[in-house]
């Protein structure tokens, strides 16, 4: 914790000395005076320093997820108000025209039907005739959705035995791919479990009561341990070829997050785009972890970030930073510490997003204007908070950035693949929140990186129209979906 400044030893002079003092004649009462001016001296200095923490602290406290880098989760109990930074688009709430529903439909071809007969008529004036020998004229049908009763098939598998006629040896038929022990569970329950585990984030405990509650058989933790490594080594091929396809990618979208690995903390990083989704748990969140992955340092488009002073380290790459986090400290500084630049730096970014989505993107001319515009804001500001050695206000600290990086922030002015913000890795980044809050952080690191492994194979699937438990199924019988035509979804 900072340690406050040392309170400054005050001696306070009796009426007899004040006099004495004023006896003594000029000199002395000039000494006198000197001191008690240093000492205010020394006093306001103290006060100011207090002043500036207390601000610091206020600021602190004042921080949340829709003024911040926060999360969400750490809003708890004093969560704010929603307040979007999005601006009304004057479109009615609810599904737009055009937009396809998930209403449930009916079926052509039933799995069964039951026939409700008609005995008696109903209509009231015949006095409920008997229909028994009257034709059928329609039917009004209705479908029922349910599910079958639960229970595993058991398929056992019987390898014949027989005897040489010349050796007289015993031989035996091969038994076939996976099925390697006297009992286990097939590749689709298997399946089943990992993708429950790794995409729906059901703890293995709790696991384990959902299959017996629903099939009669009690998982076990280290049955699903098992599963899970193995659909990790399955996927060896197909991470290599996920990093292989981002690294060809026109634009990357990087982000990073801490988890807890072994108790200590560790990082999940992720390089994706609107296909695409690599995860990888590594010690360090800087360049020893982008070079162990190998993807950003091979990079040779745009890397779109959060600022994170790591990826400036590649300069053979095109860098775009997130103006959503920019309107985040810019909502901050405007509404909690009254900085009027920061709302009308907020209000000038969220004029040219409009612009762009309404009229296209910017032409040479157009840019420079709204560039210059840009700056001339961040002047504003630099004038109420100039540069300093030492420690800085916030302001002061985001004015450096905007002075540096400029360029960066107004990408999507004038490049179509640039885009306003870096959600697309805010979003593939957030289900590691989820999981922490669920099941806490990882035992081991070997368990953080198959559960890394598995989640770039499920992000990746999903951004394809896959079925994830088709897809589970495939990788643990070792035919994963690889990142070919062939197996995306025309």
């Amino acid at each position: 914790m900072e340690q406050l400044p040392p309170r400054p030893k005050i001696q306070r002079l009796s009426p007899e000395q004040i006099r004495a003092v004023y006896r003594a004649g000029e000199s002395a009462v000039v000494a006198l005076v000197e001191s008690l001016q240093d000492r205010i001296e020394q006093l306001e200095q103290v006060v100011e320093g207090l002043r500036e923490r207390v601000t610091q602290l206020e600021a602190r406290v004042a921080q949340n997820s829709s003024n911040s880098h926060k999360p969400p989760s750490s809003d708890g109990l004093s969560k704010p108000p929603p307040r979007s930074l999005r601006q009304p688009s004057g479109r009615k709430s609810g599904g737009q025209p055009g937009h396809a529903g998930r209403t449930l439909q009916p079926v052509a071809k039933p799995d069964h039907v039951v026939t409700h007969p008609l005995e008696r008529c109903p209509c009231g004036r015949c006095g409920g005739r008997s229909l028994h020998r009257e034709p059928v004229a329609d039917y009004e049908r209705r479908q029922v959705f349910e599910l079958p009763e639960q229970h595993l098939v058991v398929t056992e598998h019987q390898a014949e035995i027989k005897i040489c006629p010349v050796s007289g040896q015993r031989v035996q038929a091969e038994f076939p791919a996976g099925v390697a022990a006297p009992v286990q569970y097939g590749p689709r329950f298997q399946g089943l479990m990992v993708y429950l585990n790794q995409q729906q984030f059901i703890p293995s405990e709790r696991l384990t009561q959902l299959s017996e509650d629903l099939f009669g058989q009690p998982f076990s933790e280290a049955t699903l341990q098992a599963a899970n490594e193995r659909a990790a080594a399955q996927l060896c091929d197909f991470e290599k070829a996920l990093a292989e396809q981002l690294v060809r990618e026109a634009l990357v979208h990087l982000d990073e997050s801490g988890v807890r690995v072994e108790g200590k903390l560790h990082w999940l990083h992720v390089a994706s785009t609107a296909k695409y989704t690599f995860y990888g748990i590594h010690p360090k969140r800087g360049t020893e972890a982008l070079e162990a992955f190998d993807i950003v340092p091979r990079c040779r488009g745009w890397l779109m970030h959060d600022h994170w002073v790591a990826y400036f380290t590649y300069e053979n790459c095109v860098h775009a930073l997130c103006n959503q986090h920019l309107l985040r400290e810019l909502k901050f500084l405007a509404e909690d510490q009254q900085e009027d630049w920061a709302a009308d730096l907020g209000g000038y970014l969220r004029h040219l997003h409009k612009r762009v989505q309404e009229e296209g993107h910017l032409d040479e001319a157009q840019y420079q204007r709204a560039q210059a515009r840009f700056r001339a804001l961040v002047r504003c500001g630099r004038e109420r908070h100039p540069g300093q050695a030492g420690r800085q206000s916030k302001a002061a600290n985001l004015l450096d950035r905007l002075e540096g990086f400029d360029v960066c922030f107004l990408a999507f002015l004038w490049e179509p693949a640039v885009p306003f913000t870096n959600n697309q890795a805010e979003q593939d980044i957030r289900m590691i929140k989820v999981r922490q809050k669920i099941s806490g952080g990882f035992r081991t690191l070997k368990g953080a990186r198959i559960f890394a492994r598995i989640r770039s194979y499920l992000s990746t699937c999903r951004k394809h129209g896959l079925n994830l438990w088709m897809a589970i199924q495939r990788a643990m019988i070792g035919e994963p979906f690889m990142l070919s035509p062939s197996s995306v979804p025309g």
